[in-house]
């Protein structure tokens, strides 16, 4: 947790005259990332030469405050335990050396298929971190100052300035990387205008948080809780309001224990996240992949003069990708539901433009089954054009939902989905490189492929047998007024609910104009480079901080959610040659090469 105490001198404990300093702002997964990716590189490019490397941050080394151990033992990841590694392996297209380690599951010594608690996570990021520092040439020093980094200061041709908070001095660095990670931020124009009401009114008002870190004292046993958000927060959010007051789970039956809020939930689209398919890889080729979306349609798109439009020259892309991945695993495994030999639906799907007459024609004629076509539209608009007249028609309509996903997510019979599932990692994987694409992209990614476990759909659906969860539906809209905060959908048209409690169950949007991080908003003060979504401009090669004038900073790095660089997350798939990891070392060696050419 972080310290109140003011932060020391920070050359009094840790000062190695004449040695070169990179300082690090962050020190979760993200900074681990970088200190095992600097150990890997250092013998190559920095020999035996002297080095101080200071992370700061408030939260302890590894797991940072995200993956902290010191938070309830009720939360869990959202993967399963093998597919969240650390260490890069032969799929991962990087210039430094590969060093394999153990995903999760086989450091734990559990089923990778299991949903590890976080606090596990926590442990596991903070031997990573541990054997990563071990591995350091002997003469690399790795120093944590657990305080907040508020400002930094100096010009790019010489020694930068990274204040602490309390701290009288600053600490030098010939290089910095801002590596923070998820942000806080200041409330919007529609948040403040709903903080306002609540206070006024003696209501409760929780905007967009990290769920763990929310205060839900507030929120009483029994009382209706207006919810907009149903992807992972949401999950967070019901986990701590129930389980995390004494409620338990007997079967599929959900025994309250009385302390309970009853949450009205809502959103754009008014259900869950996908839920995580419960099925391995059972054998047959794998699509091979990429296909229509590669390195080399991506140079295309950043070589226009113009620039690129997503929805114009991205999305069909994508779309065709993801279609080609589903096609080619149920002609594969699955030819008895096709009408039409794989070869020759290849052939023709490569010459049918996306989205196009033909392109539907032809999948018309080869699939019989409306349920084996891929909508990718449709899945995105699951209840567009669903209408209830009353709301307890609503909640027997989203059970049957929500059941029928968790059956096919756990159905090897429709491994397509899983197919999609590769197709979208590799997606991603892609489309990383062009930078900031908005916000729609992630969050579509995150509702097909970062769903949340099978196990947690199936107790909200217990939840909403007990009456413990209501759904509002899709389109869903919050106004103040009389009092109360009024919830409306569009899937149940006329009807309201109101509540004197709102949780805006969503994260923080990262953009440097209304993050509470102050040393970023010191640096957009300044003048930095920004994308129209208001995240730090990188570049791509490395990482380097963009100027105002859009020129790389030689001495300033930054990688993560608040940059067009954010990559997947700090951690990965094993063998998806991971974007986070090809920016870690890349960024590594760039800071490597700079301390050797600079060194006396």
């Amino acid at each position: 947790m972080p310290s109140d105490a003011p932060a020391e001198d920070p050359l009094a404990a840790h000062a190695r005259p004449g040695t070169p300093a990179l300082v690090i702002v962050g020190a979760g997964p993200r900074a681990t990332g970088l200190v095992e990716r600097i150990a890997a590189n250092a013998p190559s490019l920095y020999g035996s030469s002297r080095l101080d490397i200071h992370l700061v941050d408030p939260y302890p080394p590894g797991p940072g405050r995200i993956w902290r151990e010191e938070q309830s033992p009720l939360l869990w990841m959202n993967s399963h335990a093998q597919d969240v590694t650390m260490f890069t392996d032969d799929t991962v297209d990087i210039a430094g050396p590969v060093l394999p380690g153990p995903a999760l599951h086989t450091w734990a010594d559990v089923d990778g298929q299991v949903f590890a608690g976080r606090r596990r996570q926590g442990a596991y990021l903070r031997w990573v971190y541990e054997k990563s520092v071990a591995a350091l040439p002997p003469d690399v020093a790795v120093h944590h100052h657990p305080h907040r980094a508020v400002r930094l200061t100096g010009p790019p041709d010489g020694r930068q300035e990274v204040w602490l908070e309390g701290a009288d001095h600053p600490l030098p660095a010939d290089l910095v990387i801002l590596a923070q990670g998820h942000l806080d931020a200041e409330l919007d124009d529609e948040q403040r205008h709903l903080r306002r009401y609540a206070r006024r009114h003696g209501l409760v008002h929780l905007p967009p948080d990290f769920t763990a870190d929310t205060d839900l004292s507030a929120l009483e046993g029994g009382e209706p809780v207006l919810v907009r958000g149903f992807g992972l927060a949401f999950v967070d959010l019901m986990v701590l309001l129930t389980e995390g007051r004494g409620g338990r789970y007997e079967g599929d039956t959900y025994v309250p224990s009385g302390r309970e809020p009853v949450l009205y939930v809502g959103s754009r689209r008014g259900v869950p996240y996908h839920s995580k398919i419960g099925y391995t890889w059972d054998g047959g080729e794998r699509p091979p992949l990429p296909r229509y979306l590669g390195p080399e349609q991506i140079d295309a798109l950043l070589a226009r003069p113009d620039g690129y439009d997503f929805a114009r020259d991205v999305w069909p892309l994508v779309e065709k990708e993801l279609g080609f991945a589903h096609y080619h695993r149920l002609f594969t495994a699955h030819p008895e539901r096709t009408a039409m030999a794989w070869r020759d639906f290849d052939e023709k799907y490569a010459v049918c433009p996306p989205g196009s007459p033909e392109l539907a024609a032809l999948v018309s004629a080869a699939v019989p089954d409306p349920a084996d076509r891929l909508d990718l539209t449709a899945l995105d608009h699951p209840l567009d054009g669903v209408r209830h007249t009353s709301y307890e028609g609503l909640q027997e309509g989203l059970r049957a939902y929500i059941t029928a996903d968790l059956t096919r997510r756990h159905d090897p019979a429709h491994s397509p989905d899983l197919a999609v599932f590769l197709g979208l990692l590799s997606v991603y994987g892609q489309v990383v490189r062009l930078g900031d694409i908005g916000p729609w992209w992630h969050g579509y990614f995150s509702y097909l492929a970062s769903g949340p476990p099978g196990p947690r759909l199936r107790q909200l659906l217990a939840l909403s047998r007990a009456g413990v969860v209501r759904f509002l539906g899709a389109g869903m809209t919050v106004a103040a007024g009389g009092g109360v905060f009024r919830a409306r959908s569009a899937t149940v048209p006329g009807a309201s609910v109101t509540a004197r409690a709102l949780v805006e169950a969503r994260l923080p949007q990262p953009t440097l104009a209304r993050t509470r991080d102050p040393l970023l908003r010191a640096l957009h003060a300044e003048g930095v480079a920004e994308t129209p979504d208001g995240l730090l401009s990188v570049d791509p090669a490395d990482g380097r901080v963009r100027t105002r004038a859009g020129t790389p900073h030689p001495r300033r790095f930054a990688l993560g959610p608040h940059t067009d660089a954010r990559g997947a997350g700090a951690f990965t798939r094993p063998r998806t040659n991971s974007p986070s990891f090809r920016q870690n070392d890349a960024t590594a060696r760039a800071v490597l090469a700079f301390l050797a050419d600079a060194a006396p």
